[in-house]
Parts: C-alpha cells; structure tokens; sequence
C-alpha cells in the first residue's frame, strides 16, 4: 500500500532538523541528481551509510536557459576536465586551477585580456552548465537503414510498409535513408533513380562479414582500379561503386523511388508447409544492414531500424525452429536451461551490437506480432547502441504509429529530437573513484586514475560511447569515496564532479554539454547534512538498476535477499526507534518513502517475471536503464489520481480504499495508462450526463 509516486514528489513534511531539498530545482538546473547531496569524508564512514554513492545525469537535458559559447572549451592538461566556475584563476599570472585535480595551467593567448570584470561566460558564477558549439569540417545528416520484414500477411504487410512510409515522411529532406526486406533470403535495394534499380539477394542462412558484403554488393574497387585510382581527383569507377549513391541517399532525391520499391514489395513467395513457421532470416538482415551503413557512414549517426512480425528462424540468431511443435522458450526454460537457441542467439546479437557500436550506429527494433519475436535475445545489441524498442500487436495500431511520431518529434529548433554518436566522460576529485555506469551505452577503453576496482554496471572506465540519445534519456553513473580516515577533510569542505557529452545534432552540428555539480563533504556517516542531503527518488532509480543488471549478468545472484538485507541494514542505521518495540519504529523525513518504493520495487516486472515472457521482461528492462528519474519512479511506483466535483485532482493510495462511487481513478503506470469510474460516475455516464452542457463532467 505504498503512496503513489506523485505523492511523493510533493515536498514531505519532516522535523526541523531534515530541511527539505528541492532536488527537482537542481536536477532543472545541472541535469543531474545524486543520491546523497552530502559526502562522508572517508572510506569508512562511506561504508557505513550502505547505499550507493552515485548520480543519475541526463546529457541532453532541456536547458533553455543554458549558454552555447561558439567556440572551444578550456581543457586541464593534467586530468582532462573543463574550465568552469569553480576554478580558481589567477588573472595576473594568466594561470588557473583545476578545481578535480588541483593541477595548474596556463590560460590560452585569446584569454589573456581577462580580469574580475571581464570574465568568459564559463567562468560566470551561474554558468555551471555550458554547451560548446565545436568545430565541424565534414558535416553529415543521419542515416536511416529500413529493414522490413516480409514473411506476412498481404494486409499486414501493406500497414507495415503504410508505416514506413509515414516514417521516411517525418524525416527532414536532408537525412539519408536505404531499404533492406528479409525472409527467407535478404535483399539490398538500390534506391537510386534509374531506368531499372538493382536489389541484391542474399542468402539467409549464413553470416555475411563485411569484406564479403563488399563483394557482393560491389562496393570494391579490383585490383586494377586500385593500381589507376587518384586519391585527390577520384574516379567514375570509384564515384559509381560508392553506397552513397547507390543503396543510400538523401530523402529529397529517393522518396518517390523508395516508395514505388516499398509499393512493389511483396509477401515472402518462399514456400510454407502446413505447421511449420516461415522462413524469416532475421539475423542476417541485420548483419548486412549493419556492413551496409558501416562501408557508407562510419562514425557518422545512423539507425538500422528492423521492423518485424515474429521471430527469427533460420541462421545466425535463430529464436526458435521452424516446426510449430516447438514453443518459442519461457523464463521457465532459462531457469531449467532448457533454452536451446538462447545462448547462440545472444551472442550472435552482441556481437552485431558490437560492430555497430564500434562504428556508432544503433539498432532499433519494432515488433508488432501476437507472438514473442526475440527482443530477450537482441536486448543487448539494441541496449549497448543506444537503440529504442516499440511492442506492438499490428503495424497499424494507433499507440505503434504515436510511438514512430514521437521518436522523429522536433525540437525548438526544427531538428530532429534525436542525438548521434556521443562520448559521455565523468570526472572526480582525487578522493573519489568511478565504479563504473548503467544505461544505454557502451564502455569505451579509456584508462584513467579515477577507476575503482570495485565495478557497478559497465566499469573498467570513465568514459562511455552512446550512439544515440534523446532528451529524455538518463546515465547511471556511481563513486566509490577512497580518501583515508586518517586524512580528515573538514566539515563543508566543497567537492566537485563534472560531466561532459559530445554529440552530433541531426543538423550536423557537433556541441560539447559541460556539467560542473558542487556538494560537500560531512564529517561523519551520522551528521545531518548527509540526511538531509539525501535523495530518496535518485536512490531508488540507482537501486533499481544495479539490481536489473545484476540479475541479468549474474546467474548466482540472489536479488530479493540483497535487496532485503539492504533496506534492513538501511533502517538499521538511520530509522529511529526503541528497542524491543517495533511500533516506535520510523524512518527520518528525507527517508520516509524509500522503504515503499523497494516494496513495490520487489514486486515490478523488473525483477519478477510471472505472467510476463522474456520479451516483455527485456523491454521493460530496457526503459529502466535509460528513463529520466520522475519516469522510472512512476514504473517502480505507478501514480494513481482522483478527480471528483470536491476539489481539484489530487493523488491518492495504491489501495482499494481510494475507489469511490462519485470519483474516478486515473492509474498511470508509465506503460499503460487505467481509467475506472465509480459506480455513480458511471450511472451518470450510461445516461449521457456529459453532453449536457449544464452537467458536464469536469
């Protein structure tokens, strides 16, 4: 029976000695959250408040209030972080002071006309946030590869394809798109004009490396043409086996092909038997998508987008076989390890993943089928590429069709609301260190000081790849504090963590986001700064999504007894009570309501799978690890609103009791969204009570 999450988000009422934060005002300004707004001093006392150091971050955050500088940043020699408010200068040496790692550096030449009164607009007090318009000689609009699914019906296939249409139509005319249509064999279509464009087919049933696809494709010079070939002037030869002009080209020069090729497509012809599936290569298709946009747009943003209707069932990534007899595996299969493609499957997609993530590419997948289609299986392919998934019953489903309209939205400015091929960076003082990071992205090899042993999520790094982010989506990122009990800091002490994303906009233009958060240090694990600092809704977010990724990466885990035994060790050391009477027992204001959430937390569908297939499981894993703060905590803790004629719409228990006969409840659990109307509301509605003006419903 726990408060529901908009309950909770309204300022709670605590004694005089837990002053409540706005973190919501913070997070609007930074973009970022932590758990705890105030840090014990030293690794033991660090130990002793048993949750997490860590920060919730999203990259892209809305800042309209946000300054973008024309020009680059200021970077310290020693550690790689940039200048920002809190560094100290010295305007007559020309000198200033990394405030991360206290290393000295010189101010470049355009700098030396600073002083007090004359400051750069990075240096400005409120300027913790800046973003860095940087420099691009090569700009490029995103590639957008179609992959289509053509083992179904005539009539489902004419929505599938009614819904590629309405998706070329959303992107800007200056984006690049290509067709890709699988079944039992893969084709490549050429979507240049011509008397008569060429498709290439493919086998389904093996693995296509990306020399091979060159070949096959005659995206390779021979060797003759390498020996006359011009490096500076070019050649036709070189111009014409060029995929950016053949499978690969501007919306503004293709549409009216592609959609008579997309007009022109057909169901399958490869022969079916009764009780058996079709033959759907699923894997392959992918795999040539994958070498396709990586030979045209290498480290340039692109999206192989798979549109599908069931699962894989020949090749690499098979799901399941073709006979009908055999049932598409359960949770109960993995737990008995009796999940015969499950193994292969998973590691053919990860690796896929892989190659698109080195090229910073992303795989996206929409799978509108009554049956599972393998999103278990490719979860990690599409999690590490940053790669969104839409669960749907028809193509032609009005909540599939918002869905696409609202991956291609536009922002202010007219771009699409969708970011390419970033680089999300961390940095800390000498007394932290970065476990690692959860979210969807990928680890990148950069080495650094500030590396704990102890790894969370994807660690061994500060840095991470995210090949596609939108303005919603949000990093996990979690400390370890290392400084010594015998190296006290004093009490108030500030310390400092940045934050940095370099990312591509849809128009080309390259920008760096520059976060710079201060808090400070606490004497001890006890003090009240650090309750009062504490954020119950961040901690719940960064709970949740250790626990999903370690039940997903370690198969001896046992979730539910670590969960336990922290929320006990939690109430151990901060609740207040007297012993031996447990009705005394309550928890400090800052804390009321995160014992409710890993209540409900236990019971979600993050961690419990009955009545859920892995598919579903895998995607609704998937929007934990990238969801904003708010959204996750309404996944965790749906939110439950009444609306009546005694006031105005407030929020409500998770409990039976808040039905009413004259109110009705709206339940938003983030997936789906429930409306139930008492019975007296009801009565009203058969009887057509809404239309009169005089009596309409509110």
């Amino acid at each position: 029976r726990g408060v529901s999450a908009a309950a909770s988000r309204t300022p709670h009422p605590a004694p005089a000695l837990w002053p409540a934060m706005d973190f919501a005002a913070l997070e609007a300004r930074e973009g970022v959250r932590l758990s705890w707004n105030a840090w014990p001093s030293s690794r033991i006392e660090a130990t002793r408040v048993v949750l997490p150091f860590g920060a919730v971050c999203t990259p892209v955050a809305p800042m309209p209030q946000i300054a973008v500088l024309p020009y680059a940043p200021v970077v310290c020699a020693e550690c790689s972080a940039v200048l920002n408010p809190f560094c100290s200068v010295d305007y007559r040496q020309k000198r200033w002071q990394c405030c991360l790692c206290n290393a000295g550096n010189p101010l470049p030449r355009n700098y030396h006309e600073i002083h007090e009164n004359n400051l750069p607009a990075e240096l400005f007090p409120a300027y913790t946030s800046v973003e860095y318009q940087m420099e691009n000689k090569t700009p490029r609009p995103p590639c957008f590869l179609l992959v289509l699914d053509t083992t179904m019906a005539a009539e489902e296939l004419q929505d599938a394809k009614d819904s590629l249409g309405q998706l070329v139509a959303l992107l800007p005319e200056e984006c690049l798109v290509g067709l890709v249509t699988f079944g039992a064999t893969v084709t490549v279509h050429e979507v240049c004009a011509g008397a008569m464009p060429k498709a290439f087919v493919l086998r389904g049933t093996d693995d296509i490396s990306q020399d091979s696809l060159k070949k096959l494709l005659g995206l390779e010079l021979s060797a003759h043409e390498h020996a006359h070939y011009n490096k500076q002037q070019g050649s036709a030869v070189a111009e014409a086996a060029n995929p950016l002009r053949r499978f690969i080209l501007p919306v503004a020069e293709c549409e009216f092909t592609l959609q008579t090729i997309l007009d022109e497509v057909q169901p399958d012809p490869f022969p079916r038997e009764a009780g058996m599936r079709p033959f759907r290569a699923t894997g392959v298709a992918i795999a040539v998508a994958a070498g396709l946009v990586a030979e045209s747009h290498s480290a340039q943003g692109a999206r192989v987008m798979v549109f599908t209707s069931g699962p894989c069932t020949m090749g690499p990534g098979t799901i399941v076989g073709r006979d009908l007899g055999e049932n598409i595996r359960t949770h109960q299969d993995f737990n008995k390890g009796t999940a015969t493609h499950y193994k292969a499957a998973s590691k053919f997609y990860n690796q896929v993943g892989i190659r698109l993530a080195t090229h910073a590419h992303t795989l996206d997948v929409f799978a509108c089928s009554l049956d599972q289609v393998g999103l278990a299986e490719m979860k990690t392919a599409v999690d590490q590429t940053g790669g969104v998934m839409v669960l749907a019953e028809q193509f032609r489903a009005e909540t599939f069709r918002n869905s696409l309209r609202r991956l291609f939205r536009r922002d202010a400015s007219g771009a699409l609301d969708m970011y390419f091929n970033a680089t999300f960076s961390v940095f800390v003082v000498p007394q932290v260190m970065v476990c690692g990071g959860i979210g969807p992205m990928s680890a990148l090899a950069v080495k650094s000081k500030s590396i704990s042993e102890n790894e969370v999520g994807m660690g061994q790094t500060t840095s991470w790849r995210v090949c596609s982010l939108s303005s919603t989506t949000s990093i996990s990122v979690y400390y370890e504090i290392v400084n010594q009990h015998s190296n006290p800091i004093p009490a108030g002490t500030p310390f400092y963590l940045q934050f940095c994303v370099r990312y591509k906009r849809s128009n080309g233009e390259i920008r760096l986001r520059v976060i710079t958060v201060a808090r400070r240090w606490a004497e001890s694990s006890g003090a009240p700064d650090i309750v009062a600092g504490f954020d119950q809704e961040a901690t719940a977010l960064l709970m949740a999504r250790v626990a999903t990724f370690r039940v997903e990466h370690e198969e001896t885990f046992d979730l539910l007894r670590w969960l336990d035994r922290t929320l006990i060790r939690v109430g151990t050391k901060f609740g207040e009570y007297q012993r031996d009477a447990p009705e005394t027992f309550r928890m400090p204001g800052p804390f009321a309501i995160y014992p409710q959430f890993m209540f409900n937390l236990r019971r979600s569908q993050f961690l419990q799978t009955a009545n859920n297939t892995p598919d579903e499981t895998a995607f609704y894993r998937l929007m934990m690890g990238r969801e904003t703060v708010v959204n996750s905590l309404v996944m965790i803790q749906p939110t439950l609103t009444s609306y009546s004629f005694s006031g105005p719409p407030r929020p409500v228990l998770l409990d039976v009791a808040s039905i009413q006969p004259d109110v009705i409840l709206l339940l938003d659990t983030f997936f789906m969204i429930v409306v139930h109307a008492g019975n007296t509301v009801a009565a009203w509605r058969k009887a057509n009570y809404q239309d009169l003006p005089a009596r309409g419903l509110p």
